[in-house]
C-alpha cells in the first residue's frame, strides 16, 4: 500500500476585482477564534505568529470592507455577524462536499496504487456516508471505498462493481421490516451475506437550548419551527419519513421539508449556523457542532457481500480488522455509536429475530 495516501482538502479562495486572494488560513483562524475568544490562543491553534494573525484579520477587513471580529475590553474577542456567515459558509461546504471529495480520493489512492505496484485486486465498499465506516481504510489490506445511497450500492453490489455494500435498517424490528421493502429487489438474491459492524442513533438535531421547545416530531408542524431534510434517495430520509407515517404526520406540514442537503454533518452545519431550527440525522453530527440531539431510533449499520466471497483473503482480512481492539477503539470515541458484534456474519432472519426477542423483552 501506499505508505502516503492522497487527501484532497476543499479550499474557499476569494479573490477581488483587483486580482488580490484572501489567504484561506483566515478560515482557521476565525474558527479557533470563536472556540477560545482569544487572538492569542487561536493565532497559536492556527499555526501563526500573533502579528501574522493580525495581519490577516486586517486583509480580511480591507477585502470585505466589514470587521471580521469585534474586540470587547475585558471579554476578548469574538466573531462579527459577518466573521460568523463566512465561517459558517465554509464548514457548510466542506460538509456538504466531504463524502464526494473522499471518495474521489480513494479512487485516486487506488490509480497511484495500481500504478506503483502494478494491476492487483483491491476490497471494494460502496457505502452509505457514516463516521464508524470511514474507519474502515485504516485496515492493513488496500480498501476502495466510495459513498452512495442505499439503492446505488446495492445495485453496484449486484452488477459487481464492488466487493461489499452498506445498508442499514432499524433496531425496531417493524420499521426494519419497512426499510427492507423498500430495497426488496436488491435484497431479493439468495447468496446475499450479513456482516455485523455497528448500531448508531438517529433522531432530531436542535440548537443547544431548544430540546425543550422541540422534543419530538410533533413539533415540525408548528408554525415558525424551520426544518432541514436529507435529500430524497438516501436512507435517513427513508427512515425519517417512516417515523413521520407511525406518528400521522403529512411532511407537507414542515416549514423547510422540501429543503434539502446530502450528509448529516451538512444537516447539522445548517442547523448549527442558524438557518434552520431543527434537522434529522445521526447523533455524531449533532455532537460534532454543538447541538442538542433528540434520540428517536437506533439503526445496524451493516456489511453486505456475496456469501461465496466470504472465503476471499481480502474479505478475511477485513473481518479480522473488524473485531479488532483497534476498530474498536475508533468505534467507542464516535458519539452515538456502538460495535455490534463486529464482522460476525448473520442473516436478515436471524437479526430481526434477535431484535424482536429484544423487544419483548425476552433476550
Amino acid at each position: 500500500m501506499l505508505s502516503r495516501k492522497l487527501n484532497i482538502i476543499p479550499v474557499w479562495l476569494f479573490r477581488s476585482e483587483a486580482g488580490e486572494l484572501l489567504d484561506p488560513t483566515l478560515f482557521r483562524l476565525l474558527a479557533h477564534l470563536r472556540e477560545s475568544g482569544k487572538l492569542t490562543r487561536a493565532a497559536q491553534a492556527a499555526g501563526v505568529s500573533y502579528r501574522h494573525a493580525w495581519n490577516l484579520l486586517d486583509r480580511g477587513e480591507r477585502f470585505f470592507e466589514q470587521p471580521l471580529v469585534e474586540m470587547r475590553r475585558g471579554h476578548g474577542t469574538r466573531l462579527s455577524a459577518l466573521g460568523e456567515t463566512l465561517l459558517w459558509s465554509e464548514q457548510r461546504m466542506k460538509a456538504r462536499l466531504g463524502p464526494q471529495i473522499d471518495s474521489m480520493a480513494s479512487e485516486l489512492n487506488h490509480q497511484l496504487q495500481q500504478l506503483l505496484d502494478g494491476e492487483h485486486r483491491v476490497l471494494r465498499l460502496h457505502a452509505s456516508h457514516g463516521y464508524a465506516v470511514a474507519l474502515l481504510p485504516d485496515f492493513a489490506g488496500e480498501l476502495d471505498l466510495r459513498y452512495c445511497h442505499p439503492g446505488e450500492a446495492l445495485d453496484a453490489l449486484e452488477r459487481g462493481e464492488c466487493d461489499l455494500a452498506s445498508f442499514h435498517v432499524p433496531t425496531c424490528p417493524q420499521l426494519a421490516e419497512r426499510v427492507m421493502q423498500r430495497y426488496r429487489r436488491q435484497l431479493a438474491y439468495r447468496d446475499l451475506a450479513v456482516i455485523r459492524f455497528v448500531t448508531r442513533r438517529q433522531g432530531l438535531m436542535v440548537r443547544a437550548g431548544e430540546g425543550e421547545r422541540i422534543s419530538g416530531l410533533d413539533a415540525l408542524t408548528r408554525a415558525g419551527i424551520r426544518f432541514i431534510n436529507r435529500d430524497a434517495h438516501s436512507g435517513t430520509r427513508v427512515l425519517f419519513n417512516l417515523l413521520l407515517a407511525r406518528q400521522g404526520i403529512d411532511e407537507a406540514q414542515i416549514q423547510g421539508a422540501r429543503q434539502e442537503e446530502f450528509t448529516h454533518t451538512a444537516v447539522a452545519a445548517y442547523v448549527a449556523a442558524g438557518m434552520a431550527d431543527v434537522g434529522f440525522g445521526l447523533e455524531g453530527a449533532a455532537a460534532q457542532f454543538g447541538l442538542d440531539f433528540i434520540d428517536l431510533c437506533g439503526e445496524h449499520y451493516l456489511l453486505l457481500c456475496r456469501e461465496e466471497q466470504l472465503s476471499q483473503e481480502r474479505v478475511q482480512a477485513l473481518l479480522a480488522y473488524m473485531t479488532s481492539k483497534q476498530l474498536a477503539a475508533g468505534i467507542d470515541a464516535l458519539d452515538g455509536y456502538a460495535a455490534d458484534r463486529c464482522g460476525e456474519v448473520t442473516t436478515f432472519e436471524a437479526l430481526l429475530a434477535e431484535d424482536r426477542e429484544r423487544a419483548a423483552g425476552t433476550l
